[in-house]
């Protein structure tokens, strides 16, 4: 019954996040106006999550959170009669990132004991919030700043803080995840209106998440000014003050090193084999064969959380401007937390 009225409350939680996103401030209500503060709050605490991203964020909940999807998701596992405390180490790198981990905890039967990020504190523990009364308050939950009496945990963090939670985690069912990051595949005849969304691809969120792409192979004979046309719905990204920073620093670099590169005032598209690149920064290479490009996502997998090209490359790829809509059943490191928490 606890799963059946946990289900209803994700879904009366859509509605609410819903309403309360398509309102006009002079609409507001003493709760609407709690939200409203809890988003300003979060982007002065972090600032790159800005309002809009955070909106962005939220309305990829709502979108997810519908009863067809949440029955089609949880009813490919089986829930556990014996409620086990889950430790989560939630990133902070994008709005509500860590949100799904929760979820899945709760849904699987067991009890989360979360210790935010400290770049995201708001919006968690106020959707929580809502979620347990609009379920009846059988939602449980623990907030904590140190794990302890846990039965798993499921950790993010960066490729040397995982070293050390791996370490520490050892003696525990564990879920360790590192750095990724997404690539995209150009086959040179793609339209106007799909390099635009490769762009969301690409800016959404500042090109702060694992699925944001920071490495795209072209052919040979692509002109690179056609990548330039397709960013130009985000060339106001320049005036967010901590990524025209990173851009200055960038640039400064390269100038300084003599490096070849390409700008267009806003971002830099560079030409180099490395699969992750500093903020504001593209890396790409040209390639004369997929093979080539097949075989460099084969080698470096393990830090690939998504591939955006076109169908019928072969690539088990995702279309353009999907990077940043991922599904309920599509998990971090392609790790399935569901089935992990089944035999916890």
């Amino acid at each position: 019954m606890n799963i059946e009225n946990q289900v209803l409350g994700l879904i009366k939680l859509s509605e609410y996040i819903k309403e309360f996103l398509a309102k006009d401030q002079k609409e507001y209500n003493d709760a609407d106006h709690e939200f409203e503060f809890l988003l300003k709050r979060s982007e002065i605490e972090n600032p790159w999550f800005t309002i809009e991203n955070q909106k962005f964020a939220l309305t990829e909940w709502t979108n997810l959170l519908t009863l067809e999807n949440i029955n089609n998701w949880i009813r490919n596992y089986s829930v556990s009669r014996t409620p086990k405390r889950v430790g989560l180490i939630l990133a902070g790198n994008i709005p509500l990132v860590g949100l799904h981990d929760v979820i899945s905890v709760v849904l699987s039967g067991h009890i989360p004991l979360i210790k935010l990020s400290s770049k995201d504190k708001q919006m968690v523990p106020f959707l929580l919030k809502k979620w347990n009364e609009f379920s009846g308050g059988v939602v449980r939950f623990e907030f904590v700043e140190r794990l302890e009496n846990f039965d798993a945990v499921i950790a993010t963090g960066s490729n040397n803080t995982a070293r050390y939670l791996e370490y520490y985690f050892k003696d525990h069912l564990n879920i360790i995840r590192k750095n990724r990051t997404s690539v995209a595949v150009l086959e040179g005849n793609e339209t106007p209106e799909e390099l635009q969304l490769l762009a969301e691809d690409i800016f959404r969120y500042f090109g702060l998440g694992c699925r944001n792409v920071t490495r795209i192979f072209i052919p040979e004979d692509f002109v690179i000014d056609r990548l330039f046309e397709s960013f130009i719905g985000f060339q106001d990204i320049i005036n967010h003050n901590k990524y025209a920073n990173n851009y200055d620093y960038n640039r400064a670099v390269y100038l300084l090193n003599q490096d070849k590169f390409w700008d267009n005032n806003f971002v830099m598209l560079k030409e180099d084999e490395k699969l992750f690149s500093p903020l504001s920064v593209i890396n790409f290479s040209r390639y004369s064969s997929l093979d080539e490009v097949k075989k460099f996502i084969a080698e470096n997998e393990e830090n690939i959380q998504c591939i955006v090209a076109k169908d019928g490359l072969g690539l088990n790829s995702i279309p353009f401007g999907e990077a940043q809509h991922p599904a309920l059943d599509t998990y971090a490191d392609n790790v399935d937390t569901m089935r992990f928490l089944e035999v916890v």
